[in-house]
């Protein structure tokens, strides 16, 4: 496999320890009970039962007839919704290109479903149109979701939206998925709120927001807004007020959406560069793990 996914193969191999790749790779907990090669728990024997479920030891010991109940393996699908607005097509702080941080993201999720054996599917789009791909086994499938993603965030793009791709993943996405969104928006407006609100009442959400660059931070760069085509004034970068004043409205836009995805239950992790990439992977995975069940 070539492309995107040979390049996130690379990234993890080069920067995860043995332990945190196995961490990576864990199964996915299951609230059902079934066969597999995960004990559950044991539970007094009743009429019905297969004999081949019975625990010897643990009946002798106890002194009545116990049978095994086993985790069931079941596949699951695994959905990446992606904002592909032109914002997502400029550069952020450590000089990488959103785009690139954003197919990370989402090809590393998709890496590791298909490696389980699960349905990876893909939605992505901006304030002109979504697009739904349908749920796919195997790395080709997921190759050509992750390279249209980044073929389709583009520079020139309409703006960015997460509002209206959630809404289609809404009409369009009937079973409950693990969804994972990769986006830059921070403030989280009544109208994306709403859709938020829907997507946690049936899917399992986990969200990853990708750094922005600081206008004030970078003197001596000629820096252009991506949104409005117009080249920033060079005072810009200068300006320490103006400087503490972003900082301020930043922080103020962080806090509400954590507020605001904590009130809706919804993991959330932010990403600058590759290795905080990886590293918001794994601690979403691990809160995915680790969760009740609903």
């Amino acid at each position: 496999m070539t492309g995107h996914l040979s390049r996130i193969k690379a990234r993890v191999t080069i920067h995860a320890h043995r332990k945190v790749l196995g961490l990576l790779e864990g199964e996915y907990a299951s609230a059902y009970t079934g066969r597999s090669m995960d004990l559950n728990d044991l539970r007094e024997y009743v009429r019905g039962d297969d004999l081949r479920d019975l625990d010897w030891k643990a009946s002798a010991r106890s002194g009545q007839m116990l049978v095994k109940r086993f985790v069931a393996t079941r596949k699951h699908t695994i959905l990446l919704v992606v904002s592909t607005g032109r914002s997502m097509a400029a550069m952020n702080d450590r000089h990488i290109v959103k785009r690139e941080l954003a197919v990370l993201v989402a090809g590393l999720f998709g890496w590791l479903a298909v490696r389980h054996g699960d349905l990876v599917a893909a939605a992505y789009g901006d304030a002109a149109g979504s697009h739904l791909r349908a749920p796919s086994g195997g790395e080709t499938a997921l190759e050509r979701s992750l390279a249209a993603i980044h073929d389709a965030t583009q520079p020139g793009g309409p703006p960015s939206a997460l509002a209206p791709v959630l809404e289609h993943v809404a009409r369009t996405v009937r079973r409950r998925t693990i969804m994972v969104l990769v986006c830059d928006e921070y403030a989280v407006d009544d109208r994306l709120g709403d859709a938020l609100r829907r997507a946690a009442a049936q899917h399992e959400v986990l969200m990853v927001t990708i750094g922005d660059l600081d206008p004030t931070a970078h003197p001596g760069s000629a820096l252009s807004d991506v949104d409005s085509g117009g080249s920033l004034p060079e005072w810009v970068a200068g300006d320490r007020r103006l400087a503490r004043a972003y900082a301020a409205a930043l922080a103020a836009d962080e806090a509400d959406l954590r507020s605001a995805l904590e009130g809706l239950g919804i993991a959330h992790q932010h990403v600058t560069d590759e290795d905080s990439a990886l590293t918001a992977v794994f601690r979403l995975l691990e809160r995915h793990r680790h969760a009740r069940r609903r």
